[in-house]
């Protein structure tokens, strides 16, 4: 059976994409792999290896210990770090996860530090694969190009730099394809079961959570309550109430601290840090972020009003959690994995529609790679292209009366979602 063109743009042909995500596949992991092969747990530019990954398997050995109190205590945790991993020393993390994540990590904790990043590595890899999958079988344009679609996936910066950094992100990256699936059946208080697990980053659940409260989803909100009220109840039970206590003054004065929680700023990927980057008044750039943050979330909050087909509401909604979130590292791009997915499967049936928005999201999923050049040109690049992208879409919704931004009998009943 012949493969229809891919025409979201006249240059963004299935061929040049395949090219371009195998070339950056081969550099990207090829140069992984080459730093990863020393003998110790150091690579080859002394960086622990998994980085990120030995703060998980810290709190699992607190967890495994019933250390509660130590859990926000840094200078406990960096001794335990170098008593679990030796080569840890002088590495220190700012804890701001909740007390119930660290007994998820106990398992891990119970096995040596290289098998316990390998562990983490797999199934990383198999939650982000899986994922990828399901959102590209919901796409009935892009199935003909399962080999385009699985190469670009692999080569995606930022799960690349999940991989590199040993992060979380990919359950974040369930809740949110968990969350698509459930409004697209309707089954709203599922969906909201499944928006309250990302209490673990609450950060990633600011942006949907105003959303639904804007548009009056109570029964959402209240299932989203239930389940981040359940997962706080885990750590209650396990630790008592000190370290869910130290756990919420650490986040109040966060944003004293985020000097040292954010030590390399141009690896981050919001407003916030987009105009911090660029004034270097604290109260301007904050007062702009404010601003720009609103202006976002009324493009949003229109769609959704709207009722624009739910590819379309979603990945303005993913993209508004990226933008908005008050910290928010390269791999939790990770999550616009399933708004690059729905937006090209759109595309691909609505060419002329979306005419320029092809590009964007080119420059979307590649953007990622430049951002260390924005310590000199202090301009986060991959945030003006998400912030256009947002707006092209709440323009075409506009644009059009119906708000479905498709001709009549294109989206089914159930793509258009309530």
């Amino acid at each position: 059976m012949m493969k229809p063109p891919i025409n979201m743009e006249q240059w963004l042909t299935s061929k040049r994409l395949r090219t371009h995500g195998l070339l950056l596949l081969l550099t990207l992991w090829s140069f992984y792999f080459w730093t990863l092969a020393t003998p110790n747990l150091r690579d080859r530019d002394g960086n622990l290896k998994g980085t990120d990954f030995l703060h998980l398997y810290t709190l699992g050995a607190l967890a495994s210990e019933h250390r509660g109190g130590d859990l926000y205590d840094i200078d406990a945790q960096a001794a335990v770090a170098v008593q679990q991993v030796p080569e840890a020393v002088g590495i220190r993390y700012l804890p701001l996860y909740p007390p119930q994540v660290s007994i998820f990590f106990i398992p891990l904790a119970h096995l040596p530090y290289r098998w316990a990043l390998i562990v983490w590595w797999f199934c990383t890899t198999a939650t982000y694969g899986l994922c990828c999958y399901s959102i590209w079988r919901a796409c009935p344009r892009l199935r003909h190009f399962g080999w385009t679609v699985g190469i670009l996936a692999a080569a995606y910066p930022p799960f690349f730099h999940l991989i590199a950094w040993g992060q979380t992100s990919a359950i974040a990256l369930v809740c949110f394809t968990l969350l698509f699936f459930s409004l697209r059946n309707r089954r709203y208080f599922v969906a909201g079961l499944v928006l309250g697990c990302l209490i673990f980053k609450p950060q990633l659940a600011l942006a949907a959570t105003i959303l639904f409260i804007a548009l009056g989803r109570w029964k959402l909100l209240a299932g989203a309550f239930l389940s981040a009220s359940a997962q706080v109840s885990v750590g209650l039970l396990y630790y008592g109430i000190t370290p869910f206590g130290s756990w919420l003054r650490t986040l109040l004065s966060v944003r004293s601290t985020l000097p040292a929680f954010e030590p390399r700023p141009y690896q981050t990927h919001c407003l916030r840090t987009f105009w911090s980057m660029i004034l270097p008044w604290d109260s301007l750039s904050f007062a702009l972020y404010v601003l720009s943050a609103a202006i976002v979330f009324g493009w949003t909050i229109t769609l959704w009003k709207r009722r624009a087909i739910l590819p379309l509401r979603f990945s303005a909604l993913l993209l508004t959690t990226v933008l908005v979130s008050p910290h928010l590292t390269v791999y939790d791009l990770v999550i616009l994995a399933l708004a690059l997915l729905l937006l090209a499967d759109w595309l691909i049936s609505q060419p002329a529609a979306g005419f320029g928005l092809g590009t964007l999201l080119y420059l979307v999923y590649f953007l990622p790679l430049v951002g260390p050049f924005t310590r000199w040109i202090h301009v986060q690049l991959s945030v003006v292209a998400m912030v256009a992208v947002v707006y092209l879409i709440w323009r075409l919704c506009v644009g059009n009366v119906s708000g479905n931004v498709v001709p009549a009998g294109v989206a089914s009943a159930r793509d258009r979602g309530n």
